[in-house]
């Protein structure tokens, strides 16, 4: 029998989870530094997600980073 409610008990569970995977994952690039290795892979899908995220939320910046082209029909005075 647990001394929890359900919802605090699942509260605590997801907590733990999350701790942990963020702890091993520390854990396991703290001793690489900026050299490529095994988890380059999730670092550049959390990385795409956050600006997905950031996009969706904050609107898409990406015609702000192109040139402007002027048109060369016109006619200049």
């Amino acid at each position: 029998m647990s001394l929890l409610s359900p919802k605090t008990e699942k509260l605590v569970k997801r907590v733990t989870i999350v701790s942990t995977l963020a702890a091993s994952y520390f854990l396991l690039t703290a001793d690489y530094g900026p050299r490529p290795n095994a988890l380059d892979p999730v670092k550049k899908q959390i990385l795409s997600a956050q600006s997905i995220v950031k996009d969706y939320i904050f609107g898409s910046n990406t015609d702000s980073h192109l040139p402007k082209v002027e048109d060369s029909t016109k006619d200049n005075p």
